[in-house]
């Protein structure tokens, strides 16, 4: 694992060792890696956010049904074929 140094003012280090001291982590690198860890799950979901945001505004509903499904697999399944297959 690499190391990484950070410069903090006086008031935020003794934060984050209140923070490893009350929270139960081993260290302030423990500390550390779940905020990122934190950060990384929140950009995630900002992601999937617009993801769903953007098929939503892509055009009319279309109902899902079984045979919606059965169709879909068979395309994908045909285009996968396709794109498998030695030219």
């Amino acid at each position: 694992m690499d190391t990484m140094n950070i410069a903090l003012p006086e008031a935020m280090k003794q934060f984050v060792q209140d923070r490893v001291s009350e929270g139960g982590y081993s260290s302030v690198s423990e500390y550390i890696r779940e905020l990122i860890r934190a950060d990384q799950r929140r950009k995630a979901e900002e992601r999937i956010d617009a993801l769903l945001l953007e098929g939503l505004d892509s055009g009319a509903a279309v109902p899902v049904t079984p045979e919606y499904w059965d169709e879909k697999k068979r395309k994908l399944t045909e285009r996968r074929g396709k794109a498998t297959r030695p030219r």
